[in-house]
């Protein structure tokens, strides 16, 4: 019987393995770059987009790739900052995405003649990423074209880079027609002017073996500003800086190449959608709807709590202000904080409560806890303290918190009270304990928020613990009756009292080729069909550290090959069908805690401590994270196995040895820096 038992799991990991290898359609060329060989027919026809930012502009570059292998780039550029008028037929809601924006097609590209000829790109070769979107084009009449895409990271420019290679045994003459335009509007803060050029030369002669570069920008300024000259490559190299800024910070080693690369790419996603604006720098999802402005989801729960780990400064700068804006609405009537402020914070607030306080507190915690900064501690924590008592005073007589809704904003019930808002609540209130000692905060204050956690778990337990399908887990408010896949919150925070259910659900019942749906819902199927990238990255995360480690595992290869190397690359994103998985930043962020948080399970106990339960999988031998700026330190963590233990060791910027230990699995280690 356990014989064919193995076979049968033989048999279906082998089967999940070819259904990965039957979607691939990149292949990882090095660390920290894709590629897409155009050349192998069933990888044409092929189209995908990829969003890439900088403080000023965000470009959404489309290319189409057909079956003779001609390409059609589309760019949809978004200057965030320039806010334009809305239409008089134009609806309300466009208040909130009225940023100025173009879409380009390659009618904008210079002529180049080629002997009497116009050139023409050849067919597309090859597709690579790598922080910037990069099309190699085969050889025509001896030239070879390679087309680069990349924002500037500080003005408002969108570049794309050509380099042209003479192939042949002859020299050649190139020469070069300009397509300079000039666009003018009037928006909300003056004039704008929006350029299209190129410092293509007039003629080049390029020897055999030579190259030949130049730049195509669209570029936009506001009233007096003087016009962006594109000259050099001083805007290629501000890209590499920041590429290898990130390559060089809070570095994920396994033996599974994929996992790596998706993690170095998910650094530069949620760490280049920061955007200048009146209200500072802040964090936005950009996916073509949401720039300079920031979300109680997005920037202060899900990406905020990661910067610290990175020691991305601009991040750490940027999710530092949110948590001051929101601050700033706090008030002695305790009436709910609003969940967004969007267009630099001039847009209409909603006074919806989608349980923000809940979000606000267990991000901000984690932040202030991960900086390692007691000042930033003790600035944040009258935000926390606010955002607890709120919680407490939204109390319902079965003691679990009252919301009107949670991060779906009404897109499908969520009943009075909902599992999300009680479960972050939970969560803060024991990060909030750890965060009040560093601070030396007054012991009856923690004693308190202490006793409140232990009451709401039990209450946690008492009104959302359900059996539902068969399956031991939680229903996601009083009368529902569906899987949700935030019955994974509970596994998040550390409650881990219906683990094996609730793995079993998210896994069994709700998991699909995009990870886990939004809910298992039979009557009604257009919401089994919605997903929403943040479940299965929260659900990955709850599993992990509840101890699921192998079949966790499986389920992440799934979910990274997909996203890193199937159809729809190279990064996570935010929902299908709505947003038709536009590559929202914050996901990128949450992605990354999957391991920060998940397989090594860190967990803050004070402004220089943190305790960790590593996942090592059974089928590695090791795993690191290496240069962690959190807890004010820079650090490296590596798990080996040795024998039936796994060695822990923690070693500074100067290969110090902190800490040091040998464990079995399962087992949690401590870490105190000072």
């Amino acid at each position: 019987m356990m014989l064919i038992k193995n076979i049968l799991v033989i048999s279906a990991l082998l089967v999940s393995q070819w259904q990965i290898a039957q979607e691939k359609h990149w292949s990882i060329n090095k660390s920290d770059e894709i590629r897409l060989d155009v050349t192998q027919s069933n990888n044409h026809p092929y189209q995908d987009n990829m969003e890439l930012s900088g403080k000023r502009v965000s470009g959404i570059v489309t290319y189409a790739i057909n079956d003779k292998r001609e390409v059609a780039v589309s760019r949809e550029i978004f200057f965030p900052q320039l806010r334009t008028f809305l239409k008089t037929n134009d609806p309300d809601w466009k208040a909130y995405r009225a940023y100025l924006k173009e879409t380009y097609s390659d009618e904008i590209l210079p002529s180049i003649a080629l002997g009497d000829r116009i050139y023409v790109p050849g067919p597309v070769s090859e597709v690579s990423i790598n922080g910037m979107l990069t099309l190699k084009h085969e050889a025509v009449d001896g030239v070879a074209l390679t087309r680069t895409f990349f924002p500037s990271m500080s003005q408002r420019l969108f570049v794309e880079q050509w380099t042209m290679t003479n192939t042949g045994t002859s020299s050649i003459v190139l020469k070069g027609g300009r397509k300079e335009t000039k666009s003018m509007t009037e928006g909300a803060k003056g004039n704008y002017a929006i350029y299209i050029d190129s410092n293509i030369k007039n003629e080049v002669t390029l020897p055999p073996g030579k190259s030949y570069t130049f730049s195509i920008g669209i570029s936009a300024t506001m009233n007096d500003e003087e016009r962006i000259q594109i000259s050099g490559n001083e805007f290629y190299k501000e890209r590499l800086s920041f590429l290898d800024q990130m390559k060089n910070s809070l570095e994920l080693v396994t033996p599974d190449p994929t996992l790596n690369t998706l993690f170095g790419f998910s650094k530069i996603r949620a760490s280049e959608s920061i955007f200048e604006s009146k209200l500072g720098l802040i964090h936005s999802p950009g996916g073509g709807r949401y720039y300079v402005g920031f979300w109680a989801n997005d920037q202060a729960e899900y990406v905020g709590p990661f910067f610290p780990y990175l020691g991305y400064a601009t991040g750490n700068e940027a999710s530092l202000n949110v948590y001051r804006i929101f601050d700033k609405e706090t008030n002695d009537a305790y009436t709910n904080l609003p969940y967004s402020f969007e267009m630099e914070g001039d847009a209409p607030k909603s006074t919806l409560d989608r349980g923000d306080a809940a979000m606000i507190a267990y991000g901000a915690t984690q932040f202030a806890l991960a900086s390692g900064d007691k000042n930033i501690a003790k600035e944040l924590w009258p935000l926390i303290t606010w955002c607890l008592e709120y919680n407490r005073r939204q109390l319902n007589d079965s003691g679990v918190v009252v919301s009107k809704s949670d991060e779906m904003e009404g897109r499908i019930p969520t009943g009075t009270a909902n599992l999300s808002t009680s479960s972050l609540y939970y969560g803060a209130l024991g990060l909030a304990v750890s965060l009040g000692r560093s601070l030396n905060e007054n012991s009856k204050t923690l004693q308190t928020y202490s006793r409140q956690a232990k009451t709401l778990k039990k209450a946690i337990e008492s009104y959302f613990g359900a059996t539902i399908e068969g399956i031991e887990t939680y229903k996601y408010y009083k009368e529902h009756t569906k899987l949700r896949h935030w019955i994974c919150l509970p596994l998040v925070v550390g409650i881990y009292d219906r683990k094996e259910g609730t793995t079993k659900a998210l896994f069994d019942k709700l998991w699909s080729e995009n990870g886990v749906h939004v809910e298992k819902n039979d009557e009604n199927k257009a919401i089994s069909e919605i997903f929403w990238d943040r479940g299965t990255l929260y659900a990955l995360r709850g599993t992990f550290l509840a101890g699921s480690t192998e079949e966790s595992l499986e389920k992440l290869d799934e979910f990274s090959n997909k996203r890193l190397l199937g159809d729809r690359v190279p990064y996570v994103v935010e929902a299908f069908p709505e947003g038709n998985m536009a590559q929202l930043s914050a996901e990128s962020g949450l992605y990354c805690r999957v391991f920060t948080e998940g397989v090594f399970g860190i967990v803050p106990t004070g402004l220089h401590s943190f305790k960790s339960t590593p996942r090592l999988p059974k089928e590695w031998d090791h795993m690191a994270l290496k240069k962690i700026k959190a807890f004010g330190e820079n650090f490296d963590i590596s798990i080996v196995r040795k024998a039936k233990k796994l060695h822990v060791k923690v070693v500074d910027g100067g290969n110090k040895t902190i800490y040091e230990k040998y464990i079995r699995e399962g087992d949690t280690v401590h870490v105190h820096f000072k």
